[in-house]
């Protein structure tokens, strides 16, 4: 299915992968699992939706979280809409975006799947957003959480069998358990 064409908006994927790293010690976008990196494993999911995909690894606003990725792709972008991706989440598939994009409702700035009762990726922002993430860097409020609130996001619910998708690494206690799963999987 050729996702671009059925979209009621331009839109490109944006991975983030500018981050400090510093719980997992390492950059986490090159750790090698099942001999391909995280980041690859990422790309891979975003392939058949034939969008753009772009990897944000240099932050214009570092220090400062997942929005100085936030940031560098909205305002770099030329799409009216960002999909937002994390480098650190392998097991998202193409098929938890597009239930992704089937969720999708006219209107808001914003979109972020709910899990575990908490907002996070995968989510979309319009590029319209920016000011409100300046706004937000600027008073170092660097929450996922607030920028939901405040561009009263509407939350995407998926369904319970792809939470285990969600599934991000930032520690090497998590980093035992993705390898773990990934030799469940080949067995």
């Amino acid at each position: 299915m050729k996702l671009r064409a059925s979209l009621p908006f331009d839109c490109e994927v944006c991975i983030l992968a500018g981050g400090l790293s510093t719980r997992m010690g390492c950059d986490k976008a090159r750790l090698r699992l099942d001999h391909r990196t995280m980041l690859r494993w990422v790309r891979a999911a975003t392939r058949q939706l034939k969008l753009p995909v772009r990897v944000i690894r240099r932050d214009l606003k570092p220090g400062c979280g997942p929005l100085g990725g936030i940031y560098t792709a909205l305002k770099s972008s030329h799409a009216d809409t960002v999909l937002f991706l994390a480098c650190d989440m392998p097991f998202i598939s193409t098929g938890l975006l597009h239930a992704v994009f089937g969720n999708l409702t006219p209107g808001p700035r914003a979109w972020f799947v709910r899990h575990g009762g908490r907002v996070g990726f995968p989510f979309l922002l319009r590029r319209d957003a920016l000011p409100i993430v300046i706004d937000q860097v600027a008073q170092k409020e660097l929450s996922l959480q607030t920028l939901a609130r405040i561009l009263k996001a509407r939350t995407i619910r998926l369904p319970r069998a792809m939470s285990a998708e969600l599934f991000n690494i930032n520690t090497p206690a998590d980093w035992k358990k993705a390898r773990r799963r990934v030799a469940e999987l080949r067995s």
